[in-house]
């Protein structure tokens, strides 16, 4: 069985990854979500890794605010893809989530999305767009999806244009 990994670093972190959780059920997707701290508990994130890398994991979504060090440890811990969710967690905002995820060394990819809800969301989508290359029914629903968006634009345009005559 293949699924996606959403691992966040607190359980504080849970209300926002959520949607990420949700996202991926919306499109019949395998995920678990566990809880699990780069630096409160880094024996356990290390042997979750390996135990949903031999279960099936094929991407994962690592979620944590501050210091934000949990999908840089996943990336060391595997070479499945990594997606990092800044949470804003301190009085700055997530800028210093954000900036800890994104900044990783060469040759240690962390595929990194925005800050709290947006990038919860984003990183299903992402996570399911990397199961798509092998997943033609999985493509065709996100391709689907993409349809369903652009055509609510139009309503939405043409609902607009409607009260302003």
């Amino acid at each position: 069985m293949k699924f996606v990994s959403i691992i966040i670093g607190s359980k504080s972190d849970f209300d926002v990854m959520k949607s990420c959780a949700d996202t991926l059920e919306t499109f019949g997707v395998q995920y678990e979500l566990v809880i699990s701290s780069a630096h409160r508990s880094p024996e356990r994130t290390a042997e979750y890794v390996k135990s949903a890398e031999a279960r099936g994991a094929k991407v994962f979504v690592g979620a944590a605010g501050m210091a934000a060090h949990l999908a840089g440890v996943l990336s060391s811990k595997t070479v499945r893809p990594i997606i990092g969710v800044p949470m804003s967690a301190s009085a700055l905002s997530g800028i210093d989530a954000l900036l800890s995820t994104v900044q990783m060394p060469a040759g240690m990819p962390v595929a990194t999305v925005a800050i709290g809800k947006a990038g919860a969301i984003n990183s299903a989508y992402l996570a399911m767009q990397i199961l798509a290359l092998d997943d033609e029914n999985l493509h065709t629903k996100l391709k689907e999806d993409r349809i369903a968006k652009a055509k609510k634009v139009e309503m939405d345009s043409m609902e607009i244009e409607t009260l302003i005559k």
